[in-house]
């Protein structure tokens, strides 16, 4: 099992397991996770794994002795001014911040202000699969930096060929991811409109970025769809339907219609 296994889901891993049920902490999670039987072979399947993004927080951290807040603090969030931005907020936050779901399992009360996911709450708050709380003003910024190929307000925060390399869908997945993000695909939460270029991810909670490089536009989508409870599964027709009513309000249907109808008036002529 490789790091490009474990960024395009493709590393054999279940999908998730209930290991804060029984977790005594984030060492005890870990040995885990590195104990767990592979459902299939590496490289053979696309199945996302929270399992494998938090392998993946790990790495980084023995990789650089640093912990993941104090990494993304650091060199991401700092740099991009997003204040917003963070791992465990503190309770002076809390009010500010859109309750999630009523916990009848592990805190036995609503949660607001921690991490939604029972996992990553079992660890500490901070891993990379859950925990990071945010903004939309600070996540304009995030998607910005990423459409501008790394740099933001004068300021480089990543290589531009970094950001080509974490943006090319990987043959691993089939073409359905790349490292780390998702592309449009038939009846995906990116609607019928966004490039083939785009990419972007969801959140469990209700959350989700859509980058769109080819039209120069993100979409930046923050809900709270587990409030009161789970259950509520509406987010997956609003998702895709938010993004079709963007991309019709700029124009851009009209305009690939348009050119669809060129292209096939070219083809005609062709023959």
């Amino acid at each position: 099992m490789t790091v490009r296994h474990l960024l395009t889901h493709t590393s054999g891993l279940p999908a998730f397991k209930e290991y804060w049920r029984t977790s005594k902490g984030k060492q005890d999670t870990l040995g885990r996770i590195f104990a767990e039987p592979l459902e299939y072979e590496p490289g053979t399947k696309e199945i996302y794994s929270d399992l494998g993004i938090i392998l993946m927080a790990e790495i980084v951290e023995r990789l650089t002795g640093r912990t993941l807040d104090d990494l993304t603090k650091t060199y991401i969030f700092d740099p991009l001014h997003m204040s917003n931005t963070m791992y465990r907020p503190p309770k002076k936050l809390w009010p500010q911040i859109a309750p999630t779901e009523v916990d009848n399992n592990l805190r036995h009360r609503l949660v607001q202000g921690e991490v939604h996911d029972e996992n990553a709450f079992a660890i500490g708050g901070v891993s990379g699969h859950a925990g990071l709380f945010s903004t939309a003003p600070d996540l304009a910024a995030f998607c910005q930096m990423l459409l501008n190929g790394g740099s933001y307000a004068h300021q480089r925060v990543l290589r531009r060929a970094t950001v080509t390399q974490f943006t090319v869908p990987q043959q691993l997945s089939s073409g359905t991811r790349t490292l780390g993000w998702a592309v449009p695909t038939e009846g995906g939460s990116s609607g019928h409109f966004f490039s083939a270029h785009s990419f972007g991810h969801t959140g469990f909670t209700g959350t989700s970025i859509w980058i769109d490089p080819d039209r120069e536009l993100f979409v930046v989508l923050l809900t709270n769809r587990v409030h009161p409870t789970r259950e509520n599964q509406k987010i997956a027709k609003v998702r895709p339907a938010l993004h079709d009513a963007v991309m019709q309000s700029l124009g851009f249907v009209e305009k690939a219609a348009a050119q669809r109808s060129k292209e096939l008036a070219a083809q005609n002529q062709d023959n």
